[in-house]
């Protein structure tokens, strides 16, 4: 029986390794995991959420570069490296985007960039303000190689650490849902009766009210905030699960297998852990890999209705929302970038579930 389990399993992954676009969209949700973990160590501006805000350069095109003189602060922020990497850097630093800039004797003089043709003021600083007068050091050419939003925050930077909501809310959403569903389905299918009827009531009142409007009501009770969001989200998604949990068992109730487990005198516990749901997780893992790609969308949803992430905090909806109507102004990138984000990872997520649906049918 081992032999035969493990040979379909060999079966199932040869089968997924022949699908191009599966292996294809794992390897690319590897990646996007990888980049949303690491980053702040990635991104060009590591500050907290990305925020540097440089409203002399806002609404810059793809690859603009501007000299950035940085005044260091007074005040010393003490960080680990660790929680630098994970969390950004707390930064105290002030940053100048300058036109040009001269040293004399014991002074920095430099004229701030306008932008637009226009002259800039210009304004002095002492070099003691400096370690060890060093002010060259601290001036240096950025280049902001997806442009500037309209705060003049780095947009590849935003767009790197807004992988993060988009990312991580489909994963505890769907954990949320997975717990939710398969618990609520398994009483329902396995016991029956009126156990079925009362929890299939439940299931249908849950479906019949608009999964965004069910999300937003979740969201308003529970409050505006991160993890918010994360659980409303995984709230409204349980029911799919549980309908299709219960559909499976219904049917995997009446094989031998557990006609011989019940005979051998097991609790219902252990037969609907350890012999029915081990073998009807296919369908299951597949409906997961959907609910990822939805999770996904409805939280670009609440971020572009401003019910989502709460700013300064990145998420690639609130970057549409903050930006569409740039699309009429001549500068739609900063609108199609995160958009063209929330769609690969979407894509990603809906071809790697349509790739384990082919591995994992017994039928073909």
């Amino acid at each position: 029986m081992s032999h035969k389990s493990n040979s379909l399993k060999q079966l199932a992954l040869q089968k997924f390794k022949k699908n191009f676009w599966g292996v294809f969209s794992f390897y690319f949700l590897i990646l996007v995991g990888l980049i949303s973990v690491f980053a702040y160590v990635i991104a060009p501006d590591n500050s907290k959420h990305s925020n540097q805000m440089h409203l002399s350069i806002h609404s810059k095109k793809p690859g603009f570069k501007v000299t950035m003189l940085t005044i260091p602060s007074q005040f010393k922020t003490e960080q680990s490296i660790l929680n630098k990497s994970f969390f950004g850097k707390k930064n105290a630093d002030t940053e100048v985007p300058i036109l040009e800039y001269t040293i004399e004797s014991e002074t920095l003089i430099y004229i701030e960039y306008v932008g637009d043709g226009l002259q800039g003021v210009e304004k002095q600083i002492s070099l003691k303000v400096f370690p060890e007068g060093n002010a060259r050091s601290y001036i240096k050419e950025k280049t902001f190689f997806f442009g500037t939003d309209k705060y003049g925050r780095d947009l590849l930077s935003r767009v790197l650490v807004g992988a993060r909501i988009s990312f991580f809310i489909g994963f505890v959403a769907v954990f949320i849902s997975l717990i939710i569903g398969v618990l609520m389905g398994s009483l329902a299918g396995y016991f029956g009766g009126k156990v079925d009827a009362v929890i299939m009531w439940i299931i249908n009142v849950t479906w019949s009210i608009p999964t965004l409007l069910l999300v937003i009501a979740i969201t308003l009770a529970l409050g505006k905030g991160f993890w918010q969001v994360f659980i409303a989200v995984g709230l409204t998604m349980w029911v799919e699960v549980a309908r299709v949990v219960r559909g499976q068992i219904i049917s995997a109730k009446e094989m031998q297998y557990v006609t011989a487990a019940r005979a051998l005198g097991f609790s219902d516990l252990r037969i609907i852990t350890k012999h029915i749901l081990p073998n009807i997780m296919a369908p299951v893992i597949v409906i997961s890999a959907a609910n990822f790609a939805a999770a996904i969308l409805i939280e670009s949803g609440l971020s572009f209705l401003g019910i989502g992430a709460q700013p300064p905090m990145a998420s690639w909806g609130a970057m549409i929302k903050d930006h569409y109507n740039y699309i009429i102004l001549g500068k739609p990138y900063l609108a199609i970038i995160p958009g063209l984000c929330i769609m690969s990872l979407v894509m990603a997520f809906m071809l790697i579930g349509n790739a384990l649906r082919d591995a994992l049918d017994v039928k073909s």
